[in-house]
């Protein structure tokens, strides 16, 4: 039996890092939570479990977001589960291996490109379809998770590089377009965040890593998810079309 909430945030890949910060922070918040996952079905459960504890509500959702038909079946899910999406987090990504650009096979960037780039487009064309004014919804806010590796250049990592400068010019031009239907299109642009992507047990990688920042430290996941509540909450309610950088000042 569905329990309508009046509001339904759904995180994808939320089974770890920094959508696993967003989706417990959105809980927090009084959201009604989808917690997507491509394979990693125990974490998901566990971020599901954790929200649960705490009083929150929360759904674990398979799904490749880069698979139109699966991204329509986890949303329709979510539909089930809790009523239609009101806010859409864009975190699922893959981060392409350090190489030069002549050393990617075809397969990986396909790979990188359809997951942080297609996967944005196809999650948003199903959260549009349940929130925009013209087809009875009630508005929302989507925020896309974007790199500080498109200011940077991020060397040797070309498909991550384009996948998220795409994201960027996808989020300035849907916050155009859907401004009338009372959706909101930002991104936020994390720097290097200590989650276990990155060679947290390297200590001389971390040294050097915090001597480039000027903040001299990383970033948390939490931190990045509460730049990305922020921009879905009413107190961003006149922000749309920007990119939040959460860098540490890099």
């Amino acid at each position: 039996m569905t329990t309508v909430s009046a509001k339904v945030c759904l995180v994808t890949g939320a089974s770890r890092g920094i959508g696993a910060a967003a989706a417990r922070l959105a809980a927090r918040r009084g959201y009604a939570v989808g917690v997507n996952y491509r394979s990693a079905a125990e974490s998901a459960t566990a971020v599901v479990a954790e929200i649960e504890r705490g009083g929150g509500r929360a759904v674990a959702l398979r799904g490749d977001v880069s698979q139109a038909d699966q991204v329509a079946a986890m949303f329709s899910a979510l539909d089930k589960a809790f009523g239609p999406v009101t806010a859409l987090v864009n975190n699922a990504a893959i981060a392409s291996a350090r190489r030069p650009i002549a050393e990617f096979s075809a397969d990986e960037i396909h790979q990188v490109i359809d997951t942080n780039l297609i996967g944005t487009l196809l999650c948003t064309q199903q959260a549009v379809k349940r929130m925009a004014r013209s087809a009875g919804g009630v508005g929302g806010a989507i925020v896309n998770l974007s790199s500080a590796a498109v200011r940077s250049g991020g060397n040797r990592l070309s498909p991550y590089v384009a996948a998220k400068a795409g994201v960027e010019g996808l989020t300035l031009s849907l916050a155009r377009e859907l401004a009338t239907e009372g959706i909101r299109v930002n991104a936020v642009s994390p720097g290097v965040i200590a989650t276990d992507q990155q060679p947290l047990n390297d200590d001389a990688w971390k040294k050097n890593t915090a001597a480039r920042i000027p903040l001299g430290r990383l970033g948390t996941a939490d931190e990045v998810a509460e730049a990305i509540l922020w921009l879905l909450s009413d107190d961003a309610s006149y922000v749309s079309g920007t990119v939040l950088a959460v860098a540490g000042g890099s």
